[in-house]
C-alpha cells in the first residue's frame, strides 16, 4: 500500500486576519512548515494544494516542500471542495490511499497519522474520532478518488463520506489534535 497525503493550503485566513500559514509556532516554525513536516515524516508521499497568490507571496519559503510537490489551484476561492478536487486530479497513479489534511492543523500526533495509515485500504474511508467527535485527517482509498475529483464548494469530502456509510472505518483516537485547527490568532500556542 502506498498512502500519500494531500495538504490543503489554499484558504484565505479571513478569521485569522493575516496569512495564518506563516504564523509562528513554538520551536520557531510556521504553521505550514510544522504541518508539512509532520506529514512528510509519516506518509509515503505528499502533495500540497495552494492558490497562486500564496505561492507567489513566498509563503512556502519557510518550508522544505519541493516545488514539484506543490499544486496550484486557480479556483480555490470557490471553496475547499475545488482545492480537494484539484489535488486528487494531481495524484500519482500509484497511490492506493490518500489522507486529506488541512494545513491549519499542526497539532496532530505522529502516532495518530501512523495508526490511520495502518488502516488504509483501497475500498475504505478511515476517519479518526476523539471522544466520539470526528476529526481530521480523513483517509480515502483509491476507490473514492473519482468521486473526490468532482468535489465542489465547501463540502470537501463530506458528500463522499455520506454516500458510503458501509465503507467507513471510524477509528477512536486519544488525540485532541485531530479536532484542533487554527482559525484566529488566539488559537496559536504561546511562542516562548
Amino acid at each position: 500500500m502506498t498512502t500519500g497525503a494531500i495538504l490543503l493550503a489554499a484558504g484565505f485566513s479571513r478569521r485569522f486576519g493575516s496569512i495564518k500559514l506563516t504564523a509562528m509556532l513554538p520551536g520557531n516554525t510556521t504553521v505550514l512548515a510544522s504541518t508539512s513536516r509532520l506529514l512528510q515524516n509519516n506518509v509515503d508521499e505528499l502533495i500540497v494544494v495552494t492558490r497562486p497568490a500564496l505561492f507567489d507571496a513566498e509563503v512556502f519559503a519557510s518550508t522544505d516542500i519541493p516545488e514539484q510537490q506543490i499544486v496550484l489551484c486557480p479556483d480555490a476561492e470557490l471553496g475547499m471542495g475545488h482545492s480537494l478536487a484539484c489535488g486528487i486530479r494531481a495524484l500519482p497513479a500509484h497511490w492506493d490511499a490518500c489522507l486529506v489534511c488541512l494545513a491549519d492543523m499542526p497539532f496532530i500526533k505522529p502516532s495518530t497519522l501512523q495508526q490511520i495509515c495502518s488502516r488504509a485500504d483501497r475500498s475504505r474511508i478511515v476517519i479518526p474520532a476523539y471522544q466520539g467527535q470526528r476529526g481530521h485527517p480523513v483517509c480515502f482509498g483509491r476507490d473514492f478518488f473519482t468521486e473526490l475529483a468532482q468535489s465542489q464548494g465547501d463540502t470537501g469530502g463530506r458528500d463522499v463520506i455520506k454516500s458510503h456509510p458501509e465503507q467507513l472505518d471510524l477509528l477512536e483516537m486519544d488525540d485532541a489534535g485531530i479536532l484542533q485547527d487554527i482559525d484566529t490568532p488566539e488559537d496559536l500556542p504561546a511562542c516562548q
